[in-house]
């Protein structure tokens, strides 16, 4: 057990000594059973067979669908080729409405395939897509809707149905962050035409790298599947255009893996998040982002908002602080899609329509959470950033020393 903080010059902003040796990160792998993930490997080494649909991802897709509660899961390579397939299947074009809060992947697939991203604010309570300024983004020239579940807590799925339904527009969903959480008692996965999903190393749920395409649309699916395979429908018979976007047979028995720990990770992380509530609850200005806990949900993000205002130290300030301990928090997203390039330079005053976004980008911050860490990390992580917010004025010339300001 790490001692509890006594002093503020026991920071290491002051005294040069981080509280922990090791660098504790946010999203470090999850891993579940090694050695039947080495059983899998070896069986795939006997048969010889790496890639191609082989039946580790037969059986991982068939074994996701199940879970999703959906009629068809096709894996792929990764979530960003995933976006891609699926974007273009759903034959886009145009402008396609998205959050600038999000990764830069969800902009990067349509811009990749010269369709414009439209960014559009987000409503402060959600982080998520604000269904009233969708609605105003729309033009001749919109073809479809990009939500994107933030921290796995879903998108206004309603709201966002009924506009795309009576504005003619095609819905899909980045669920990169929502693997296993639910919407009113349904599964994320069935929601719009298609959701994509996200199984990268630092995703609570990874297949090394991977993602999905979920779907109850057979007729999406099958072109989806001749589009991520080169247009094969058989041997030598390629009717489709297509590109290689499959899952290795390896990335299908660490998604095997994981699914059969998906539980015992997802408690990790319920157990951590309730773990910081409590260990910065009353802290003026640190907010942590709440979970419905009446649905099914991962806890995978550990964020908190800081309000410089009422904490008296901003986020940024903060995570210079957590760093110097080896607490790697993470800034997110930071800055929004809009102010990187190439959008910077496209929509140079965009920010001046995304004024919740650019709130966001100042403000939120991700702990470390998953498996990696527990109790003894958790508690100490949150007495740094109480003795951060409880002397900001002392602070303050130790961090102006530390990042060269004067």
């Amino acid at each position: 057990m790490i001692a509890q903080l006594s002093r503020l010059d026991e920071l290491a902003v002051v005294s040069g000594r981080p509280r922990f040796e090791e660098k504790l990160h946010v999203g470090r792998p999850n891993i579940g059973d090694r050695a039947a993930l080495m059983g899998r490997i070896e069986d795939m080494l006997d048969r010889l067979w790496l890639t191609n649909n082989g039946p580790l991802v037969q059986e991982f897709e068939a074994r996701l669908a199940d879970y999703l509660g959906v009629e068809h899961v096709i894996c792929m390579c990764n979530a960003t080729v995933a976006l891609e397939i699926a974007i273009r299947a759903l034959g886009l074009t145009g402008e396609v409405i998205v959050p600038s809060f999000t990764f830069v992947a969800t902009a990067h697939a349509l811009q990749w395939q010269e369709i414009t991203p439209v960014f559009c604010d987000v409503d402060p309570a959600s982080h998520n897509l604000d269904p009233r300024q969708v609605e105003r983004l729309i033009t001749p020239r919109t073809s479809g809707i990009i939500g994107v579940h933030v921290w796995g807590r879903p998108c206004a799925i309603e709201e966002l149905s009924e506009i795309a339904a009576r504005r003619n527009l095609k819905l899909m969903f980045d669920a990169a962050h929502a693997f296993g959480n639910s919407y009113g008692g349904q599964m994320i996965g069935g929601f719009g035409a298609v959701e994509i999903f996200s199984f990268h190393a630092t995703k609570f749920f990874n297949t090394f790298e991977g993602g999905a395409v979920a779907t109850n649309d057979a007729e999406l699916a099958t072109k989806i599947r001749l589009m991520k395979n080169f247009g094969f429908a058989g041997y030598d018979n390629v009717i489709y255009i297509g590109t290689n976007g499959k899952m290795s047979e390896v990335s299908a028995a660490m998604g095997l893996t994981s699914l059969e720990s998906v539980d015992t990770f997802i408690a990790a992380n319920k157990r951590n998040h309730h773990a910081y509530r409590r260990g910065l609850a009353g802290l003026p200005g640190v907010q942590v982002i709440a979970y419905d806990d009446g649905e099914r949900c991962n806890y995978q993000y550990m964020i908190v908002e800081v309000d410089e205002a009422a904490a008296g130290i901003s986020r940024d300030d903060l995570v210079r602080v957590l760093h110097a301990e080896n607490v790697m928090a993470r800034r997110y997203f930071y800055p929004g899609c809009h102010e990187m390039e190439p959008y910077r330079s496209y929509f140079p005053h965009s920010h001046l329509l995304l004024p919740e976004t650019e709130k966001l980008t100042q403000r939120v911050m991700s702990l470390p959470s998953g498996t990696a860490v527990g109790p003894d990390e958790i508690g100490p992580i949150c007495e740094i950033i109480r003795a951060a917010v409880e002397n900001p004025d002392a602070l303050r010339p130790y961090l102006a020393a530390a990042d060269g300001r004067h």
